[in-house]
């Protein structure tokens, strides 16, 4: 009701969104794991500002800056209790499957948090110290240190725990997953997020610029028209072709853009290729990833 408990609310939103999708045979075991590598990836490499903010501040966001467009979102932050949220969520399944050797997981947190006062359609609101006391009754473990320093805590570092010691890594490859193709298809627009540091829209207007990386050195800003990729006219196919080209040392692209009543050509300095994130699998068998995941 005051918001600072939103990444209990929203992030489990988030959380069992993706895995119901997963467990129903809505959305496939493959695109959600591509759904969640974008996630991770979003958190860790895409939001420098996490150095300096944390989880819990996001939380005022609603209030403070009321849904307004951000211009440096990823330095920033904003709303990032939702998918951060549902990082730190899959990390607590994890721990409770492995500390109760399996024999528990976080439908039982569900259960026993969510599962109250049946057909009672009225407000029950709940604490911190209730979200602790739940956890400890379905698996004993240090559960407020863990959340103060996952949410309360300046967190430099993405929990991708769930993830990495759930039997998966992130890596990146320059082939974008299906979730990243039907996203570019679906909003109209590119992710060179991390091929650069920016995303930008069909029509060629700049719509996202990742704080520190070389689209921002370049100067580049969210609502510029990038108007031609060396010397063609702009588009999607473009743009691609130009950061495979400068690969490995290859010649950077120059972007014309324009800003205002103002033309002028700037060199992204990347040399790195296409990178698109993904979950790989790692060792033999199934981790509490894949379980978490599973039909039901």
């Amino acid at each position: 009701m005051q918001d600072s408990l939103l990444w209990v609310y929203e992030g489990q939103t988030q959380f069992w969104g993706y895995v119901l999708g997963a467990r129903s045979g809505m959305l496939s075991k493959q695109d959600t794991l591509d759904a969640i590598a974008a996630t991770a990836a979003a958190y860790s490499t895409g939001t420098p500002g996490r150095a300096w903010r944390p989880l819990i501040d996001t939380t005022n966001d609603p209030i403070i800056a009321q849904r307004a467009a951000q211009p440096w979102r990823s330095w920033m932050r904003s709303e990032d209790y939702y998918s951060e949220g549902q990082l730190i969520w899959i990390d607590v399944d994890r721990i409770i499957r492995e500390q109760s050797a399996g024999k528990r997981s976080i439908d039982d947190f569900a259960k026993a948090f969510f599962g109250v006062r049946d057909r009672d359609w009225g407000d029950l609101t709940y604490n911190f110290d209730d979200l602790v006391a739940t956890l400890n009754r379905v698996q004993p473990y240090d559960w407020r240190g863990y959340l103060h320093r996952r949410v309360y805590d300046i967190a430099p570092q993405a929990p991708l725990e769930g993830i990495n010691q759930g039997g998966y890594t992130l890596v990146y490859s320059d082939q974008p997953t299906n979730w990243i193709k039907s996203s570019e298809k679906n909003r109209k627009y590119v992710d060179l997020t991390y091929s650069g540091g920016i995303s930008v829209g069909n029509d060629g207007r700049i719509s996202g610029v990742l704080w520190g990386s070389p689209a921002f050195n370049a100067g580049l800003t969210v609502g510029t028209e990038i108007v031609a990729v060396n010397g063609r006219k702009f588009d999607g196919e473009a743009i691609r072709q130009a950061i495979k080209d400068a690969a490995n040392n290859g010649p950077a692209p120059q972007l014309l853009i324009h800003d205002g009543d103002v033309y002028k050509t700037v060199t992204l300095d990347w040399h790195g290729g296409l990178r698109y994130p993904h979950l790989q699998k790692v060792g033999k068998g199934s981790g509490t990833l894949d379980a978490l995941l599973a039909p039901r």
